[in-house]
Formats: structure tokens, C-alpha cells, sequence
């Protein structure tokens, strides 16, 4: 006899992947699990499907937990991104491209654009593959407003999505030949994987140095990371490469292993064309100890000087 909470933790990866990609935040999407667990522990009858129980309960909570979120993006100061999820803890080899397309930095700031309820229907139906009725249900729509929802959803997802993507093994070759040429300081290797409107855009949110608030163009950005990610490894730090949800990127470390950031690279066409930083200490307590990267800019700029 399966108890509820053996039930739940089989379905928590699952829960968390669809809090996680309605809210952009992974301390947020535990919070939502978590409260999912404290109502399904607390209900009086056992629901005949425990999956679809548990995923609407999620669903309903993500979406008022974006809708206040929201508010609050938009008086965020500097650009937002979301969490940076190292791993998601969902696998499902039915859906594994549409897992992997719905993670990354590009697809979950399109999402942005997605009211609430759009964004849940089209996670649910397009990520997930819940039936119109199991959608219905968790959302508390119709299952023909779902259907009007997630053709809204896919329209604008669509037509934010570039044109063509390199294949993933084509990426991380790329990924490996651009860590390489900047941890050793040459410039034209990093200006050659660069698309010509490269952006360098981070995520501070006022709490961390703004040094990679928005750089563009392969040039300043190529001479920004060659001038100061020798430095920063020759002080101690380290750039480990790494999945950033499910894309090539890094975790950056100081001589302690605590983190500085991450970064996640958007390649396109065979270039990178956006390298995406957080840096913000909210957002990467997950990834492991915070450093003080007030501190880590400093000693990095004395190493500059010192040459």
C-alpha cells in the first residue's frame, strides 16, 4: 500500500519542474511544492489520480504566487532573469526535447511575456502534454477557453523563438572552444564565436556590481571578458563549465568555492549571441555558498592593475 507522502515525493520532481518553469524561481517553486504536499496531506479524500490532483493544486499556487511576482519585476532594478537551475530534477524521455526547449534563459523570458493563466495552460499542455481536461481543472477555465489559451501561447512563443538552433552537440563544441579561448587571455579566439551584436547582459538586481549590466557588440564584449576573466582565475576564481538550464554556461567561483555567478550562453547560427550573468546573491543561494562579489570585483581590478 502506497502511503500519500510515498505518492508525493515519486511526483515532486515532477511538481517542481511545472512550478518552476510558471514562476521562473526555484526558491519560489519549493515554496509551491511545499505547499501543495501541506494541502494534499490535509484533504479528507483521496483523489482518483493522484498526478492530476497534485499538479492542479500546483498550478493554482504558481499562478498567484506570478501574479504577485510580477508587481514586483516590475520595480526590479536592472534586468531580470530567471533562477539559474543547474539540473531539473524531471526526466521524461517522451518529452525530453520539449523539457529541455521549455528550461532555457531564452524560452523561460519569452514565458515572460505570457499572462498567468496562458503561461500555465501552455506549460501544462505544450511542456508536460496534460490533457485539455486535466489542464481545465488545474486552471479553472473551460476546456475550450484552455484551448483558446494555449493557441494564444504557442503564437507568441512562436514567434519569439529564432528561426534556426544549432543541434546540442554543436553548442557544447562551441561552449568548450570559448571557455578555452578567454580563460587563456586570447582575444581573437573569443572574438571569432562571437556573433557581431553579441550582448553581455546581467542580472544584479541592485545587489551585486553592475559591471555586466548590458555590453554589446563582439568587440567590447570579447576585450570586457579577455581583461578580466584572466585576473579573476589568477586571484583564485573559476569558471566551471556547466549545464545552466539545460544550455551551455558556467558557475563562477572564488578561491573558496563560493559563487560569484552563473552565465548562460544563447548560440545562434553558429556564434554566441547573448551571454546571459546573474549575479544577484537572491538568486544563488541554491547553487551553493554566496560570495561577496563586491569584494571578488575588487580584488579582480587590482589584479588588472598589477598586470
Amino acid at each position: 500500500m502506497v502511503t500519500r507522502a510515498e505518492e508525493f515525493e515519486r511526483l515532486r520532481p515532477l511538481l517542481f519542474s511545472v512550478a518552476y518553469r510558471i514562476l521562473g524561481s526555484v526558491g519560489e517553486a519549493e515554496d509551491a511544492v511545499q505547499e501543495t504536499w501541506l494541502r494534499y496531506d490535509a484533504s479528507p479524500t483521496e483523489p482518483g489520480s493522484p498526478k492530476s490532483f497534485l499538479s492542479a493544486v500546483v498550478t493554482r499556487i504558481s499562478i498567484d504566487v506570478l501574479r504577485s511576482a510580477r508587481v514586483r519585476r516590475e520595480v526590479y532594478v536592472g534586468p531580470w532573469f530567471p533562477e539559474p537551475l543547474l539540473a531539473d530534477p524531471y526526466q521524461d524521455p517522451e518529452r525530453s526535447a520539449e523539457l529541455a526547449d521549455s528550461l532555457s534563459v531564452a524560452a523561460l523570458l519569452l514565458l515572460e511575456r505570457l499572462s498567468p493563466l496562458e503561461r500555465a495552460v501552455f506549460v501544462l499542455r505544450e511542456v508536460f502534454g496534460f490533457g485539455f481536461p486535466e489542464v481545465a481543472s488545474a486552471v479553472g477555465r473551460s476546456e475550450a477557453a484552455c484551448r483558446q489559451l494555449a493557441v494564444r501561447a504557442r503564437r507568441h512563443m512562436d514567434a519569439g523563438r529564432p528561426r534556426f538552433e544549432a543541434d546540442r552537440r554543436e553548442r557544447e563544441e562551441l561552449a568548450g572552444r570559448f571557455f578555452d579561448a578567454f580563460r587563456e587571455g586570447e582575444v581573437a579566439g573569443v572574438r571569432e564565436l562571437l556573433a557581431a551584436d553579441v550582448r553581455l547582459v546581467g542580472d544584479g538586481g541592485g545587489k551585486a556590481p553592475q559591471w555586466s549590466t548590458h555590453f554589446t557588440g563582439v568587440e567590447n564584449v570579447a576585450r570586457l571578458l579577455v581583461a578580466l576573466v584572466p585576473p579573476f582565475v589568477r586571484i583564485g576564481g573559476v569558471v566551471r563549465p556547466c549545464q545552466v538550464n539545460g544550455e551551455p554556461g558556467a558557475v563562477l567561483r572564488d578561491r573558496d568555492g563560493r559563487v560569484v555567478g552563473t552565465w548562460a550562453l544563447d548560440i545562434r547560427d553558429g556564434r554566441i549571441a547573448t551571454i546571459r550573468t546573474v549575479i544577484n546573491p537572491d538568486k544563488l543561494g541554491h547553487v551553493g555558498p554566496v560570495a561577496d562579489a563586491w569584494e571578488v570585483l575588487r580584488e579582480t581590478t587590482a589584479a588588472v592593475r598589477r598586470g
